[in-house]
């Protein structure tokens, strides 16, 4: 079996070494797992409830889809050759005829006999060397009825046109269809436009080429799924004549991008109808509408470069518009989707310079919003609700250069009521000027709309301003961003030793920093993480010792120095594993297990209670050196995985966030008093 996989994988490797174009690889491919079934013999994938069959690519044959849905492996004759009876496989080859008879081999007899209808059998039974892009027997039958009536009601002049138009005179095999390639058809030297994409199809006026390279003595032929028609409108005439884009032509002139619809590069329009346009609030089209820059990037996100055909989609594929977004363009059975919503309504409307498919949906992009849009069906709805409900909806739907720290859904607790503490808190969390968290740096201070200064810390996993930290890129509106935050903010209202007089908890650790002569040092300016015992903490102790200890002030100050460490280490910030250099001289091992973190295996129960000159960390047990054994291999236990970002939570269990929210909240004006204690 491990020999066959590895046979199998060789001849891969070849196949694509000697294959020539992207459709030759995923023919090669398709003959390597048909082989089995004898010589010639292409495996194929049908989709399941309808006739369309692709050639097999490795990522088609492992997933066993194509645009969402199941598909079957089927085995035919690989292009050239025919099943002889009683042998396996495929292993005569098809007998060179003229292309009339080869348009009967191929499955294209409604276009072989159209072909007698018309007056054209005789070309194409007599010398010359064409190729036919022949529409399949299916393809004719799709054709609307009053479209099919009006060529056969004229077949010396509509009819003839028509397959003219499918008809270029030279031979063109697969391998000369070039991507972005355009022939002279016979038909009034209009021309045909080839693309022959990554995946190995090939379209001719985005019709897929189903039978490709059927060899005739005078030529080629192609079958093809559809029938084409002529094109001789650029992108922007197209737009001029269509009813039904009259909001986007008019949208277009404004943002002045008529001239570039109008030249010869290639784009693809994703372009939204008057209906599209309709869906959207009155007061944001009209803004967005009287706003060039806006305007102009709005429309640059339904545009892509480069022909993209509805056939060439077999599964999601990113594509960067002109914007600079990027748009999933993909397919559900035969409907196409733009990032998983089928919302285009129609296909392929080919131009001379690109393609345009009609939506009924805008896609705005971030840069055209208002920092309330920006925010609008996001996962931080419950922020916006109560941005919205302080009075601040002025602020998030104008045009000042601001930044939003807007905290995830999961960081309220859902007993927030609207209070002048919590509209003040909220005001906070609104930052002057426009940012861009990749030019935060460690140690900056940003000013908030309530007045506030607010500090950024750089760590190695995460960027944080005080204790909330980013959870998501950053959302760049027109004129303001939208940070996502993983916490709600709690902004620093005094000095550490502010923060412990104000918590019932701390009132020996009060006492005993006093004793230990340390009220100065937490006090001053600076930057420190303080692992605060509790009351508990204390309690805990044997009486004796607590008391042999809470009268020895040089004995007191090594214990709580042991728990103080220089810099600002917030629980963002904690990793997997970390080690920070007490003011005692000891290190202490930092480490994030089941959502809680843990100093020298002793468990911080509420993190991040901030000050202006540090951050305090409370823990119920007194902090001990570690035995030096466990300190030099780092085994206090297994290490969480680093948290990033994007991914990092607080467990309200472990961290009391909401006990702690409230606290900030009701203990403001307390402060002021027991400090002055």
């Amino acid at each position: 079996m491990r020999a066959c996989v590895l046979v199998l994988a060789l001849a891969l490797v070849l196949t694509v070494c000697v294959a020539r174009s992207p459709y030759q690889t995923v023919l090669q491919h398709s003959r390597i797992r048909g082989r089995q079934q004898g010589p010639n013999v292409c495996a194929m994938q049908q989709v399941k409830g309808s006739d369309k069959k692709y050639f097999t690519n490795c990522k088609q044959w492992y997933h066993r889809k194509i645009c969402g849905k199941p598909t079957v492996i089927t085995y035919e004759c690989c292009p050239g050759y025919e099943k002889i009876s009683g042998e396996k496989g495929c292993p005569a080859a098809l007998p060179l005829v003229n292309i009339y008879n080869t348009l009967g081999v191929a499955g294209a007899s409604s276009t072989q006999q159209y072909s007698e209808r018309a007056d054209l059998r005789n070309e194409i039974e007599g010398p010359g060397s064409f190729t036919f892009f022949a529409p399949s027997d299916g393809a004719w039958a799709n054709l609307p009825t009053e479209i099919l009536d009006a060529l056969v009601s004229n077949v010396n002049i509509e009819l003839l046109n028509a397959l003219h138009y499918h008809m270029v005179d030279q031979r063109l095999t697969s391998e000369e269809l070039k991507h972005g390639s355009v022939f002279t058809s016979m038909y009034q030297d209009s021309t045909v436009h080839i693309h022959h994409y990554k995946n190995g199809i090939i379209t001719v006026n985005c019709a897929r080429l189903i039978k490709p390279d059927q060899h005739a003595t005078n030529g080629i032929v192609h079958v093809v799924d559809r029938v084409i028609t002529a094109t001789s409108s650029d992108l922007q005439v197209m737009i001029d004549i269509e009813d039904d884009l009259e909001t986007l032509r008019t949208a277009m002139a404004a943002a002045g991008l008529t001239t570039m619809l109008e030249g010869e590069d290639q784009y693809t329009i994703f372009a939204p109808t008057n209906e599209a346009f309709n869906k959207i609030p009155a007061e944001t089209l009209t803004r967005i509408l009287g706003d060039p820059v806006a305007l102009k990037d709005l429309l640059k996100n339904h545009i892509i470069k480069h022909i993209h055909c509805a056939e060439s989609i077999v599964s999601g594929t990113p594509m960067e518009t002109l914007q600079g977004t990027v748009l999933e363009v993909g397919c559900d059975g035969e409907q196409m989707t733009l990032n998983g919503k089928a919302i285009v309504t129609l296909k392929d409307k080919l131009g001379t310079n690109g393609v345009i498919h009609y939506i009924n949906e805008l896609l705005i992009p971030d840069s055209a919003k208002t920092l309330l849009e920006l925010a609008e069906g996001s996962t931080v709805s419950t922020a916006t609700k109560f941005f919205v409900d302080a009075g601040l909806s002025s602020r998030l739907t104008g045009s000042e250069a601001l930044t939003m720290l807007a905290p995830l859904n999961e960081a309220f607790k859902g007993s927030e009521t609207m209070s002048p503490d919590f509209r003040k808190l909220l005001t906070n969390h609104i930052l002057k000027d426009q940012l861009s968290s990749k030019s935060l740096y460690h140690g900056q201070e940003l000013e908030t709309l309530g007045g506030l200064k607010l500090r950024v810390f750089v760590y190695r996993n995460n960027l944080c301003i005080e204790n909330s930290c980013i959870a998501a890129h950053d959302k760049v509106g027109r004129h303001a961003s939208m940070f996502t935050v993983d916490k709600v903010l709690v902004p620093p209202m005094g000095t550490i030793m502010d923060v412990l007089k104000a918590d019932n908890r701390f009132s020996m650790l009060v006492g005993a920093i006093q004793t230990a002569g340390m009220t100065e040092l937490l006090n001053q300016q600076g930057a420190l993480t303080f692992f605060a015992p509790t009351d508990m903490a204390f309690r805990e102790m044997p009486q004796a010792e607590r008391s042999r200890l809470l009268r020895n002030p040089q004995q007191l100050s090594s214990v709580l120095r042991l728990h103080v460490a220089d810099g600002v280490l917030v629980s963002g910030g904690i990793s997997s594993h970390i080690r920070l250099l007490s003011l005692q001289g000891e290190k202490l091992e930092l480490n994030m297990r089941n959502y809680t973190i843990y100093v020298n295996k002793v468990p911080v129960v509420e993190a991040d209670l901030m000050a202006t000159n540090g951050v305090v960390h409370a823990v119920n047990s007194i902090i001990k050196s570690l035995p030096p054994k466990v300190d030099r291999e780092q085994a206090d236990g297994p290490s969480a995985q680093m948290r990033s970002a994007a991914s990092f939570r607080v467990d309200s269990r472990s961290f009391r966030n909401d006990d702690l929210f409230q606290k900030v909240l009701k203990s403001h004006s307390s402060r002021a008093m027991k400090n002055s204690q």
